[in-house]
């Protein structure tokens, strides 16, 4: 455990993904053009981006004791990922999650996630030496939050991602954080209003930045994000990037983000490599992302100076 960068605290689901023309009608049928069976769930796309990008990476996440989950965690060992902590949960069916994605880029999720396929508060206690050990630690929030409290005790880096399930505890989750990205919908569900330009993104962020965390990355869905810290504040808009799947892009963005704050990379350096990341997982179908060298310089090479 000794020399881990990021110890990532989330979902871990087997991915179907499918790609069609269009989805049909009740009674209908379509042909599948593209069928991809993925490593995914949040989580772990997150851990496989944070190991593409060349950092040590754990995961703490939960998968059943079947076949499915022992091929999941062998593809995650192939990533180059600490599964270790991983929980195998006797008699539970790992976590499936179909995406179906049509010709507009339009997605809809058929998801079969149990309860016991979600870390409990016993999960992360378990795993609290490896949560101090990391450097930085990034929590879904969806997560027990436990995690992130272990981690600010040992002075780790705290990356929280998503907004808490329980409003009444967003303050003493905020105070947590180093870093808190959330989109749109998240931003909504914290502050009461989902921003809907830049100048609604940044004041957001700074309003957030007043709760605790350092470093807020804030969506403006369909046009951007919103960089606040406390001595600058940038808006960059997306890459333009032709999509075919959204739904990695965030996990992505967010382990680009972990990883610049993590080296001690400026933070303007570090919101372009995010939005990079991004655009960089867009392209194809599927949450996995695709974070090579050439792929990050493309996408940084597309996105305006300020």
């Amino acid at each position: 455990m000794a020399g881990l960068d990021v110890m990532v605290v989330g979902q871990v689901a087997r991915d179907l993904v499918l790609r069609v023309d269009e989805v049909p009608e009740a009674g209908g049928t379509a042909p599948v053009r593209r069928r991809r069976e993925l490593l995914g769930g949040k989580g772990a796309n997150q851990a496989v981006g944070l190991a593409q990008l060349g950092a040590a990476v754990g995961l703490l996440g939960v998968v059943g004791d079947d076949e499915v989950g022992e091929r999941l965690l062998a593809l995650a060992r192939a990533d180059g990922i600490d599964v270790q902590w991983v929980r195998r949960r006797p008699g539970t069916p790992t976590a499936l999650i179909v995406d179906v994605v049509d010709a507009e880029a339009d997605w809809r999720y058929l998801e079969d996630v149990a309860e016991a396929t979600l870390l409990t508060p016993d999960d992360v206690a378990g795993a609290a030496s490896a949560l101090r050990a990391a450097r930085a630690v990034l929590v879904q929030l969806q997560q027990p939050a436990r995690a992130a409290r272990i981690a600010r005790e040992a002075g780790r880096l705290v990356v929280l991602d998503g907004a808490p399930t329980d409003a009444a505890d967003a303050d003493a989750l905020l105070a947590l954080a180093d870093v808190l990205r959330a989109d749109a919908q998240e931003v909504e569900l914290i502050t009461g209003h989902a921003p809907r330009d830049a100048e609604a993104g940044l004041a957001a962020g700074r309003g957030l930045l007043r709760r605790g965390p350092s470093l807020l990355a804030v969506e403006v869905a369909g046009k951007g994000n919103a960089f606040v810290w406390p001595d600058g504040e940038l808006f960059l808009p997306l890459s333009g990037t032709p999509t075919v799947d959204d739904t990695g892009a965030g996990d992505a963005f967010v382990a680009a983000l972990t990883l610049g704050v993590l080296r001690g990379e400026p933070r303007e350096r570090a919101a372009r490599h995010a939005v990079a990341a991004a655009g960089a997982t867009v392209g194809h179908p599927g949450g996995r992302p695709a974070l090579t060298p050439e792929a990050i310089r493309a996408q940084l090479d597309r996105i305006p100076a300020t």
